[in-house]
């Protein structure tokens, strides 16, 4: 009698494990460092938004290292806006090339500038003449993932153009700014921890053409940008 009330005892005991059993072999383990300490991807460790964005480029707009021969001291940054391609010059004949989105028709410049300030997620107040043109604008937008000027800001000389990210991944290639110019989230995260202020900035006469750049060298700053100079966006 007691055998039998033993057994099944057990039997009960065994049936109360086995859905936790279940879940125990389901749960993956926990990778581990070579120490044998648990490694654990922290928010920090996560991507931008729009990392996997790039994924979705064409080939020639993802961030990669080019041969690219200039006259420019290294780290010196070229906007090629008619094939709309940032180039950070390393020297040697490389660079890393990234694919931006540019100003639209009557809202490209050209010439040279210096970096003045950097900004991580900053905050965007449009100018009075966006808003005549835009009235639907909102007046301030906060930093973050909603403010259309992205993660990073990098000003431009006096002017209020802008090389900045941007929440819209899709209009990378594309030429929809007032004459910013806008790299993906992570894209601009990675040329702003490259450029530092006073780095020189090279934006070329609207065509292909590297040897521009000499053309240039007697602007020390755009006299005019047109009717539309107080645009950042």
């Amino acid at each position: 009698m007691n055998c039998r009330s033993n057994l099944v005892k057990t039997a009960f005991l065994l049936a109360s494990l086995i859905p936790w059993a279940g879940l125990a072999l389901a749960a993956p383990l926990p990778a581990t460092t070579s120490a044998g300490m648990p490694l654990v991807a922290s928010a920090i460790d996560q991507p931008p938004p729009d990392e996997t964005a790039s994924a979705e480029l064409a080939p020639n707009l993802r961030r990669q290292l080019v041969d690219y021969s200039a006259n420019v001291a290294r780290g010196t940054v070229i906007i090629d806006t008619a094939n709309t391609y940032l180039y950070y010059v390393l020297g040697d004949g490389k660079a890393i090339r990234y694919g931006i989105g540019v100003g639209r028709e009557g809202f490209t410049w050209s010439g040279m500038e210096t970096v003045t300030r950097k900004a991580e997620w900053p905050d965007w107040t449009p100018p009075a003449k966006m808003i005549a043109r835009q009235p639907y604008l909102a007046r301030f937008t906060a930093g973050g993932e909603g403010n259309p000027l992205g993660a990073r800001a990098i000003y431009l000389g006096h002017t209020e153009y802008r090389i900045h990210g941007t929440n819209m991944p899709e209009t990378i290639g594309t030429s929809v700014s007032s004459g910013c110019i806008r790299l993906l989230n992570a894209d601009v995260i990675d040329l702003y921890n490259r450029v530092r202020v006073g780095t020189k900035i090279i934006v070329l006469p609207n065509r292909n053409n590297v040897a521009a750049i000499a053309d240039l060298a007697a602007v020390a700053t755009p006299s005019a940008y047109g009717p539309h100079s107080s645009n950042i966006y």
